[in-house]
């Protein structure tokens, strides 16, 4: 196996060696005619190819250009995993405008937030999502969007998104009507009317996209990435795990994230693969999936794979196809892994690490390395051989780094000695050019060196092992005092995790009106009596037989799994657990 994953990484390493930067419709064009038949987009509706992906965002972006789309324009896309997520994506990269794959989770306040804070001039969105009503959000924020006249309309007060011109309405089978709106239908005839309209000379080092943060330590923000550095994400994906010709990737992750965009869209483009796109997660569909569309690879967070192994599906659906998967977001056992290498057959597991701010996943384990990685490191800096960073080789590999990570101290910015642990720095050709009119969080993030070398302040805590491994230890900003001493809330979560009566645990710092600051642990009972029979007094004398006093939490809530605030790529919004403990009922009817 080891030797079959070094001959296709060296394939990929002689097909790139060098690095051409190109737009993303430049590269979806080098794609379709190298690929032209091959399939890109794979749902239960629509099957697309490389060529057909090609021509329909040709049409669209024709279309958007007669509606005066132009260069450097905000254009937002509030759709789920469907088919037209890619066409329409495309078309606003080959518009030369910048896409804003909007969170379509988001309530009416976030939408509002979001629309006006990115400056989003044209809105392409579907009526709505599941139990999300999201035309009739428009209908509160924009009233008249689905009026023809909806250009001219006076404004609709303060609050209302200043820059929206357009909003155009991608038709899904069963949506109801809306006579006067201008729809996805329209705006290709409008293309076809009007063919060679999109001429924007974009470069490939403009912005490409606006993605805003998931959120897990507050209010969104818009992070700026360009068209060559998510481009460079993808290939160093690709790369790092040695892609074979054809992989085909099944996600259920949303495309508004860099999961689901940069580790499955794009990356598969590099051996002229595929994506099995689910607009949502349940493990008997991704694992009927696997059988339905011969799946090869599949990109999950941990909670994700415990449900596959625990669903009585992975016993009837034919995995034979299944060869790797990328679990990333939070950290899971060894054990896991292990029963996914049995049950599903799979023999390369890999893990990593990242951020939106980076241009998206930053580490990987390698597909050859021992499991014990995968659980006990988030990876090291991706492979990325001709789109890396100059000097960073790998010695094992010889191939260059995606980016380089180091340790600053979290309270005075000081570059710690090698190995430290202190808060995670990240430098290379993927990082954000900046958050959308945000200077103040923009100079908090990004800080020169000397040498004029741009560091990018990640707010996690680590360490960068001897090999290039990194080790997480924790969030600087989820830090907390109590009794004057800091507290580390994963060395609290790791002691108390290992109790039998406890699934899951997130130790927050919460005001006291005594204290002033005290730790709190949120508890997810584990299934079965050690969890039935464990309540507050249990936790908090557990956790005196193992840590130090002013580590000891002074309350415990429990909570329902199901209840847990998390992003959309699975990671506890520690922020919302804190809003959560600090109602006056508890959450579970227990406090201490």
């Amino acid at each position: 196996m080891t030797y079959d994953i070094a001959e296709r990484r060296t394939a990929l390493q002689e097909r790139f060696s060098t690095w051409t930067p190109r737009t993303l419709d430049a590269w979806l064009d080098v794609c379709a005619a190298q690929f032209p038949e091959r399939d890109l987009v794979v749902t239960d509706e629509r099957v697309l190819s490389y060529a057909e992906v090609a021509a329909e965002s040709r049409c669209l972006a024709d279309g958007l250009a007669t509606l005066g789309v132009r260069k450097g324009d905000h254009v937002g896309l509030l759709m789920a995993n469907h088919a037209e997520f890619v066409t329409m994506k495309f078309a606003i990269a080959r518009a030369g405008a910048v896409a804003i794959p909007f969170n379509f989770l988001y309530r009416i306040d976030e939408l509002r937030y979001v629309l006006k804070q990115s400056d989003c001039t044209v809105l392409i969105t579907n009526a709505g999502f599941q139990n999300l009503d999201h035309a009739g959000m428009l209908d509160k924020i924009v009233p008249g969007w689905d009026t023809p006249d909806f250009p001219e309309r006076p404004p609709a007060g303060d609050r209302a998104p200043d820059a929206l011109r357009h909003v155009v309405l991608v038709e899904r089978p069963g949506d109801a009507p809306r006579p006067g709106a201008f729809t996805g239908t329209a705006l290709a005839k409008l293309g076809e009317q009007h063919p060679g309209s999109a001429d924007p000379g974009h470069r490939p080092d403009d912005i490409s996209d606006l993605l805003y943060t998931s959120g897990s330590t507050g209010s969104p923000k818009g992070v700026q990435v360009t068209h060559d550095a998510v481009l460079r994400t993808g290939y160093a994906s690709a790369l790092t795990r040695a892609y074979e010709d054809g992989r085909r990737i099944l996600f259920s992750l949303p495309c508004y994230h860099m999961f689901g965009y940069v580790e499955g869209l794009l990356s598969a483009t590099y051996v002229g693969g595929a994506v099995i796109m689910l607009p949502s997660f349940t493990a008997e569909a991704y694992l009927g999936a696997v059988e339905k569309h011969r799946a090869t690879d599949m990109l999950c967070v941990p909670t994700m794979a415990v449900a596959m192994v625990e669903s009585t599906s992975r016993h009837e659906a034919d995995l034979s196809s299944l060869r790797a998967i990328l679990c990333g977001s939070a950290p899971a056992p060894v054990w896991l892994w292990e029963q996914v290498e049995r049950d599903f057959g799979v023999s390369e597991i890999v893990t990593g690490y990242g951020m939106t701010e980076c241009g998206g996943a930053m580490t990987l384990s390698l597909p050859e390395d021992e499991l014990a990685l995968t659980s006990t490191t988030v990876g090291r800096p991706k492979l990325a051989g001709s789109a890396g960073v100059p000097g960073s080789e790998h010695g094992a590999t010889g191939l260059a780094a995606l980016c380089v990570y180091r340790t600053v101290d979290p309270l005075s910015g000081e570059v710690l000695p090698d190995g430290t642990a202190g808060e995670l720095t990240s430098s290379g050709p993927t990082t954000m050019l900046g958050y959308h009119a945000k200077p103040e969080e923009t100079a908090a993030a990004l800080h020169a060196g000397p040498d004029g070398t741009v560091w990018l302040h990640s707010g996690d805590l680590g360490r960068v092992r001897e090999d290039g491994y990194l080790v997480l230890t924790g969030r600087s900003k989820e830090v907390y005092k109590s009794g004057g001493e800091l507290v580390m809330p994963k060395e609290v979560e790791e002691v108390l995790g290992a109790h039998p009566g406890i699934s899951q645990v997130y130790a927050v710092g919460v005001v006291d009106d005594r204290w002033g600051e005290i730790g709190c642990a949120v508890v997810v009972r584990a299934p079965g009596p050690d969890g039935d029979g464990l309540d507050a007094e249990g936790v908090i004398a557990y956790a005196k037989e193992h840590l130090a006093r002013f580590k000891v939490p002074k309350r415990v809530e429990f909570l329902d799994s199901l209840k847990l605030p998390t992003t959309a790529t699975g990671k506890v919004q520690k922020f919302r657990l804190v809003e959560l403990v600090a109602q006056p009922a508890p959450l579970e009817g227990e406090r201490r």
